[in-house]
C-alpha cells in the first residue's frame, strides 16, 4: 500500500521540473566606453591563451621531458613492450616531476605567489618573481654548447652573465640539454639488457636453436637481472640526483 501512495508523487516529479524552468546564460558583445574596459579584455584573452597552453609551459620546463624519455628506455630496453603502461610511466614521471620540481615551486610560492596573494606585490613584479627560480633551474640543467647554439640562431648578443639570457632562448636551450641527456642515460640503460640478448643468443646459435627468437628466451632474465639489482629503486635514484 505504501508503494502505491508514494507512485503519484514519483509521476509528478517531471510535472514540477518543468515548471520551475531552467536558467538562461546570455552573452553580448558591445562597444568599450573607456580605455580600461579594452585592456580588460585583453588581459582576459592573454589569460585564456595562458592557460590554454599552460600545460604544455609546465611540461617543458620543468624535469618532465627527462624523466618520461628515460622510463620509457627502460621499457623499451627490457623488451616488455606496454609493460608498465603508458598510463603507469606518465603517472610516475609526473610525481617524480612534482618531487624533483618541489624546491624550486616552493620558492616561487615564498617569493612571488604569497606575497601578491597579501597584496604585497603588483601582479607583473609577482610574476617577474615566480620567474627567477625557474630560469636558476633551468639555467643550471642547460648546457653552454645549446645556449650558445641558440644564441647563435637567435642572433642575440651574448650576454654579460647568464641571468641575462632571454628566456625565450633559454627554453628551447634547456629543452635540447634535457633530450641530450635523456638519451645519453638512456644509453646506459640499455647496454646491460644488450648484453644478456647477446649472450642468449649466441647460447642460442651454440645449441642449434636458431628458429627460436632470442627476445622470448632473454625476456625473462632481463626481467629477473632488473628485480635482483632493484632496477626501479637505481633509476628514480640515478634520475632525481641527476638534477641536483
Amino acid at each position: 500500500m505504501k508503494a502505491w501512495r508514494i507512485l503519484p508523487l514519483l509521476l509528478l516529479v517531471p510535472v514540477l521540473a518543468q515548471a520551475q524552468g531552467l536558467p538562461t546564460l546570455t552573452f553580448g558583445i558591445g562597444e568599450a566606453t573607456e580605455p580600461g574596459q579594452v585592456s580588460t579584455a585583453l588581459q582576459v584573452l592573454m589569460v585564456l591563451t595562458i592557460l590554454s597552453v599552460a600545460p604544455a609551459i609546465l611540461l617543458m620546463t620543468t624535469a618532465f621531458t627527462r624523466v618520461v624519455i628515460v622510463l620509457s628506455f627502460v621499457r623499451q630496453a627490457m623488451g616488455t613492450q606496454q609493460l608498465p603502461p603508458n598510463q603507469i610511466v606518465i603517472g610516475l614521471a609526473l610525481f617524480l616531476t612534482l618531487f624533483i620540481m618541489a624546491p624550486v615551486w616552493t620558492k616561487v610560492n615564498e617569493t612571488a605567489l604569497q606575497p601578491y596573494l597579501n597584496n604585497e606585490l603588483s601582479q607583473q613584479v609577482a610574476l617577474e618573481k615566480a620567474l627567477v627560480p625557474m630560469r636558476d633551474f633551468m639555467l643550471a640543467q642547460t648546457a653552454e654548447k645549446d645556449l650558445g647554439l641558440l644564441m647563435e640562431i637567435a642572433r642575440v648578443e651574448a650576454p654579460a652573465t647568464r641571468d641575462d639570457v632571454p628566456t625565450l632562448t633559454l627554453i628551447p636551450a634547456f629543452m635540447l640539454s634535457e633530450l641530450k641527456r635523456a638519451f645519453q642515460m638512456g644509453f646506459m640503460i640499455y647496454i646491460p639488457f644488450l648484453v644478456v640478448d647477446m649472450v642468449v643468443a649466441s647460447v642460442l646459435m651454440a645449441m642449434g636453436m636458431m628458429m627460436l627468437p632470442p627476445p622470448i628466451i632473454s625476456l625473462p632474465f632481463k626481467i629477473l637481472l632488473f628485480v635482483l639489482v632493484d632496477g626501479w629503486a637505481l633509476v628514480v635514484g640515478s634520475l632525481v640526483q641527476s638534477f641536483y
